[in-house]
């Protein structure tokens, strides 16, 4: 089961260097294997407004939650703490601490291109890699 972080939807949604990537990526693994935190959903819908893109949230919205199975899952304001003590052990940035405790607290396989979650306990794996990785 896998987080699949804010930057590697970005990548895929804005048509970026590494979309082929994740395209085969999500092609691969069924959508009910797949997870994103709120925090992401919110960050997607600020930057694609922000590039005037409300269609693309739209399809996006329908193809992950409505006809997909992609679930969402968040970190509750109780858990500040550990998020704080994440961004000390490891030098995160809020956001990046935000993904890690998700992961952390539901089990999840990190699949990011952000190498800041390399420094961590739980690292991170790139699209291609999850895909090289023996599913459960």
């Amino acid at each position: 089961m896998y987080l699949v972080d804010t930057n590697v939807w970005l990548e895929r949604l804005l048509d970026q260097e590494r979309s082929a990537e994740v395209e085969r990526f999500l092609g691969a693994i069924p959508s009910d294997q797949l997870f994103v935190t709120d925090f992401t959903f919110h960050s997607i819908g600020v930057v694609l407004c922000k590039l005037d893109q409300k269609e693309t949230l739209l399809r996006f919205t329908q193809d992950v939650f409505v006809h997909g199975a992609v679930d969402l899952v968040h970190v509750a304001p109780k858990k500040t703490e550990r998020l704080v003590s994440v961004m000390r052990q490891f030098n995160l940035d809020f956001d990046d601490a935000y993904q890690y405790v998700a992961a952390e607290e539901n089990d999840l396989i990190l699949i990011s291109f952000d190498t800041d979650f390399d420094r961590t306990e739980l690292g991170r794996k790139t699209p291609v890699e999850a895909m090289k990785q023996p599913r459960k």
